[in-house]
């Protein structure tokens, strides 16, 4: 496991995090502790990195993000390669909840979703079954759906 303080200069700062994301020492015990940094952009670089695998991805931390940053950081992990079954059952758990409260938006994590094979027709489709899941996100799932590469 490689000390994420040892791979950060001395005098560093919030850009230092998002940088060492990035970097070819960092290992997944680095990005899986760097997705719970404070700084919203480092975990949102965590869930864009192509180095970060399926644990590491579940791990990243939602808590204390606007909804923008929320469902950015969704969207990344429901789109990432290296997310797996796990992983997006548990966006998808998220995308639920979110489509339960009246001010949240995660349709695109749900487009994304969708499209994902690794995801059930029938897992996919609670989604538009939410209160706040709007028709125009529906018509987008059942489209993503219908034109899933077979497995």
């Amino acid at each position: 496991m490689v000390d994420i303080y040892e791979l950060l200069p001395r005098e560093r700062s919030p850009v230092d995090y998002r940088n060492l994301v990035s970097d070819p020492r960092i290992d997944q015990e680095g990005l899986r502790q760097l997705g719970q940094n404070p700084f919203p952009f480092v975990r949102s670089a965590v869930a864009r990195s192509p180095l970060a695998d399926a644990t590491t991805l579940a791990a990243v931390s939602l808590d204390g993000l606007d909804r923008w940053t929320r469902n950015s950081i969704l969207i990344s992990i429901a789109r990432h390669h290296n997310a797996d079954r796990s992983t997006l059952l548990g966006v998808l758990r998220k995308t639920c909840a979110l489509l339960n409260q009246p001010d949240e938006r995660p349709f695109a994590a749900a487009l994304a979703l969708a499209r994902r094979t690794e995801l059930s027709e029938i897992e996919v489709l609670d989604l538009i079954d939410q209160p706040n899941a709007s028709r125009r996100m529906a018509r987008g799932v059942r489209r993503a759906l219908a034109g899933r590469e077979p497995r």
